[in-house]
């Protein structure tokens, strides 16, 4: 069985929050020990439990999602309606680690050649390195060339990519970045093509509309053709990812 890294996500805020409410939690212990007043001591005892109980939610939200964890069904959900047994290029834009290069990876031919761009900042994901997503592709079964560069402005060839994913990381940008994000994968798609994008019921700014209607009027304005729009349950989560696929 393959043992996958994945990385820490927002694991500086996170671990600043661990820490924070850790010295909270130290500095009412230090209080209560000190003072023989009853009222004082029921006051610090309260604030040192609101202190620790904050600090174990921020301690298991560094392990969320888990380091290891796939939750593959989403990826499948995604690849089953992309033409990848026929591709002969695909790019994964903002790959990460790699987590929706291993998800994906069941569906992508040997034949196929796999490019996995992220700026891969390290500050925002734990070991966010082109060795790391690298190393889960092939654990995966995927030879992946990871690409540092910028979304908004792909270091690829136009007319190139049969297929082009984009898991997870639209709602990360800012909504223009995200748009020429969409731009930049009509001029790099191959005629006959297929865009995938895989969202979180996020949208930039807090847009008002349904994340299902933001998503496809920014895929659409981008010059695709929408050819499928679904909302799918989140497991151990009450809201639904939305799943789109357009062709140029």
């Amino acid at each position: 069985m393959a043992h996958y890294n994945f990385g820490v996500y927002h694991w500086r805020e996170r671990l600043r929050t661990v820490l924070s409410e850790l010295s909270v939690a130290v500095c009412f212990l230090l209080i209560r020990r000190a003072s023989s007043s009853r009222p004082i001591r029921l006051a610090a005892t309260a604030g040192m439990v609101g202190a620790v109980v904050r600090g174990t939610g921020a301690m298991r939200r560094v392990l969320f999602p888990p380091p290891w964890a796939l939750e593959g069904y989403k990826y499948d959900a995604l690849a089953r309606k992309l033409p990848f047994y026929r591709a002969d290029c695909a790019l994964d834009v903002g790959c990460g680690t790699g987590r929706s290069l291993v998800g994906l990876a069941p569906h992508v031919p040997d034949s196929c050649a796999v490019i996995g761009l992220d700026v891969f900042d390290s500050r925002v994901i734990l070991g966010n390195a082109p060795t790391l997503a690298r190393r889960n592709g092939r654990l995966a079964g995927v030879d992946v060339t990871p690409v540092a560069g910028d979304a908004a402005r792909l270091p690829v060839a136009s007319d190139s990519q049969d297929v082009i994913t984009a898991c997870r990381v639209l709602h990360d940008l800012p909504a223009a970045d995200a748009e020429h994000t969409l731009d930049e994968a009509l001029r790099v798609c191959t005629p006959d093509g297929r865009l995938g994008v895989l969202e979180l019921p996020i949208t930039p700014d807090d847009a008002p509309a349904s994340p299902e209607v933001y998503w496809r009027e920014r895929v659409a304005e981008a010059g695709f053709t929408i050819e499928t729009v679904e909302r799918f349950d989140r497991k151990r989560r009450d809201d639904r990812y939305v799943l789109i696929v357009a062709t140029p």
